[in-house]
């Protein structure tokens, strides 16, 4: 038990008294069911610091996992401003880098080494596939056409932690459970054998890790005394696999915040069952934040009339309260409106946004459950001059430069990899106008018996032209002769700002050929790498560890700050907006096809409207919701979510 101190109540001020409860906890598990707008992540980092402040004087750790690194820097930086002097203490991570250093640490007992890769972009994991059915081929193992697509496949069969001999049972297909087990082998045994994690197999290794070795996870549980999980109800198999493994039988000190109303990530594993096996596993005590401090009184009103027709809920939920003055009228605050197409809802979205708030754009955001909806209000919106960012994950750079950059760095860590060599050579060869051929390196380095980078800055220092020898020998200085991978990051950055202020009014085009995404590319690093550096505490962390974190991190560049944020629902997760226009409310599209024919009470129609509960709960202060009688030609009925709401009367 924690002595309390006097400093915990500036931690406790401004809180009401059902957080105050949340963040005072101490002791064994507790669900804190956090409705939108109620406050989680104040209470999150505050127990957190109220934790490290209250043992200053031990040393044990404690553990704090949630889904994205932008979540997990605003939770850091929150908690270097309450307990600056702490920090050391806590571990604030994603549960793919958390299970990425468990694998780093301990994964040799399992054959994997320290420096392993991890392969991010779904490109690279279909690259992969490609080589491990070249080699089953070869080896006489039956492959056929369009195994290549079956990536998602392999995912999902980590995802739910199953091993190669037991995939057959697992698979639907008969054509497919004959070949299955050979094909997952060889993917596994491609990853290991250039020594390369995915997303999804990271995690599975770390729970294999915690299963065999039981020890392990005694250790963690001596280091890490208090376990603190955001957006628990975001957890797939694998994910709680980790947390139920590591605590083994006895330990409790689990703290998940979590709302049941608004698990939209169902395709990446996550149900309603988690929180129930949370329940069942460690009993927690349960608390319900349930005043939403964020969204007028009007749209509080709609969420929960929409919410309500779900059935798969916690029992006894209390609906959501609103802090805000609850008198006010939802005239001016929540607007529906009809259109009779979705060009001229685009258009009229558009208008609308200009008209409204063309002096500060950066404060509305349009939500739709998919791209295409959003591409045509895109449109619209650069048609009458507004400025406006379509939002997309984005896990690799694509400008020339970065992509060197990074490969440059990748291959100082594995100096014989020849598909980082050919990005290598691919990147520069574009950036420098230069052609130095990756095949030719490779046999070059095996005459020479030199590592493949060595190789590659050698033969250019000696014929390339004069600013592609400058780079080569930089790349021999920092990343061959040393390790000094922050000395070369600095000089990269500073010498792709001397090529670009190169540029002449002749060669303009070309420059932007060559240099095309470099903007948004810069944009993305000015934002993860002071990130990653604060993460690894802004020490010379090892390169290994850097290039880790580094491909664990999205290369989305921030949107700019004024402009239009336009975003799927599920993008839009965990963010808030003045003001949110949500279009395409129509059958088909809101709720989506295959809910409905999945029917009225299946478990897809419940996560379609809690995919709508989520986009309404994003506003601070005006609703728009748009729908129309036809898209793409077809005519559609209104979203049935637009009648629970109690917006549309009912048929009746």
């Amino acid at each position: 038990m924690l002595e309390p101190v006097h400093a915990t109540n500036r931690l406790l001020d401004g809180l009401n008294a059902t957080q105050q409860e949340a963040v005072l906890w101490d002791q064994g598990a507790m669900l804190v069911l956090a409705g939108p707008g109620s406050g989680k992540t104040r209470v999150l980092t505050s127990r957190i610091a109220r934790l490290m402040e209250q043992s200053a004087d031990q040393k044990f750790k404690i553990l704090g996992l949630t889904f994205t690194n932008k979540a997990a820097d605003e939770m850091r930086t929150r908690i270097e401003a309450l307990v600056p002097e702490h920090t050391s203490r806590l571990f604030l991570g994603t549960f793919h880098s958390f299970c990425a250093d468990v694998v780093r640490q301990h994964g040799t007992h399992l054959g994997l080494r320290p420096d392993f890769s991890i392969y991010a972009s779904r490109q690279d994991r279909e690259a992969i596939l490609r080589d491990a059915l070249e080699t089953l081929e070869r080896e006489g193992g039956r492959v056929e056409k369009g195994d290549e697509n079956l990536v998602p496949v392999i995912e999902r069969l980590y995802t739910e932690l199953i091993k190669p001999e037991d995939a057959p049972q697992r698979v639907a297909s008969e054509y497919l459970k004959l070949r299955i087990k050979s094909i997952y082998e060889a993917y596994d045994k491609t990853l290991r054998r250039i020594n390369a994690l995915d997303f999804a197999s990271i995690i599975f290794y770390a729970v294999s890790l915690f299963r065999e070795f039981p020890l392990l996870g005694k250790r963690y549980r001596q280091v890490y005394r208090y376990w603190c999980i955001d957006e628990f109800q975001d957890t797939n198999t694998s994910q709680y696999a980790v947390l139920r493994a590591m605590a083994g039988n006895e330990f409790k000190n689990i703290y998940a915040v979590a709302d049941d109303d608004q698990i939209i990530f169902e395709w990446n594993g996550a149900s309603h069952r988690r929180i129930e096996q949370l329940v069942r596993d460690f009993s927690p005590a349960i608390l319900q934040l349930a005043v939403n401090y964020r969204c007028p009184a009007p749209v509080v009103n709609l969420a929960n009339n929409l919410i309500r027709n779900n059935v798969r809920r916690m029992q006894g939920k209390q609906p959501l309260k609103a802090a805000k003055a609850t008198g006010m009228s939802a005239v001016g605050i929540v607007r529906l409106d009809k259109f009779s197409s979705d060009l001229e809802e685009a258009k009229a979205v558009a208008a609308d946004i200009k008209t409204r708030h063309a002096l500060q754009p950066g404060r509305v955001a349009i939500l739709a459950r998919g791209y295409r909806l959003l591409k045509l209000v895109q449109e619209a919106l650069g048609a009458i001059e507004v400025k406006a960012d379509l939002v997309q994950r984005r896990d690799s750079f694509i400008s020339a430069p970065f992509v060197w950059l990074e490969a440059c760095l990748q291959q100082s860590n594995h100096r014989r990899d020849p598909r980082t060599l050919e990005l290598l050579c691919a990147a520069f060869n574009e950036m420098a106008n230069v052609n130095v051929d990756a095949n030719d390196v490779m046999a070059a380095a095996d005459t020479t018996h030199q590592d493949y980078l060595r190789q590659w800055a050698d033969i250019l220092s000696t014929t390339g032209p004069e600013m592609a020898r400058e780079a080569a020998s930089r790349v021999l200085e920092h990343l061959v002769r040393s390790t000094s991978y922050a000395v070369f990051i600095d000089f990269a950055l500073s010498w792709f700002n001397e090529l670009m202020t190169q540029r002449t009014t002749n060669t303009v085009t070309e420059n932007e050929d060559r240099f095309a995404g470099f903007e948004e590319d810069h944009s993305a690093w000015s934002s993860l790498y002071p990130e990653i550096k604060r993460n690894l505490g802004n020490a010379s962390a090892p390169l290994e560890v850097f290039l880790q974190e580094l491909q664990l991190r999205s290369k989305t560049p921030p949107p700019p700050s004024n402009s239009v944020t336009l975003m799927t629902i599920h993008a839009s997760k965990g963010k808030e907006f003045d003001h949110v226009y949500v279009v395409g409310l129509v059958e088909d599209e809101l709720p989506s096809y295959h809910s409905i024919k999945r029917g009225a009470q299946s478990l897809e129609m419940e996560e379609e409207r809690r995919n709508c509960f989520v986009a309404i709960t994003r506003v601070r202060e005006t609703l728009t919701l748009t729908y129309s009688d036809t898209y793409r030609g077809y005519s559609k009925k209104p979203s049935r979510f637009l009648f629970e709401m109690g917006l549309l009367p009912d048929a009746a």
